[in-house]
């Protein structure tokens, strides 16, 4: 399937950074697995490899998830929010997403900890 990447992005409602929110969801179980941010680059890369790419703001350059650890995230669709300004993309997790080695980020209970 041919995808117009100059359309796809300008359907995207990036912040003053030119970033827009993801939210990384497991097609398997709906499980929702991280929130990482992308920029245009990394967006476009991420539909032509169908392999999840990143922005990271604390390194400052793009990062192809899994490319150290072996955990990729293969890409199944992404969705974007009636705004236009957050992305939900459907992904099959090799391994864990969380850099600490959990299956999800979301692995702590705020009221409990």
């Amino acid at each position: 399937m041919f995808v117009d990447l100059d359309t796809v992005c300008a359907k995207v409602k990036w912040n003053e950074r030119g970033m827009v929110p993801a939210i990384i969801q497991d097609v398997e179980n709906d499980q929702v697995l991280m929130m990482a941010w992308m920029n245009e680059q990394s967006l476009r890369l991420t539909l032509e490899t169908r392999i999840c790419h990143y922005w990271s703001r604390s390194r400052n350059q793009l990062w192809k998830k899994g490319e150290t650890s072996g955990h990729l995230q293969h890409v199944r669709w992404i969705s974007y929010d009636c705004d236009a300004d957050t992305l939900l993309v459907g992904v099959v997790q090799e391994g864990a997403a969380c850099h600490t080695g959990n299956r999800t980020c979301f692995y702590r209970d705020l009221e409990t900890e």
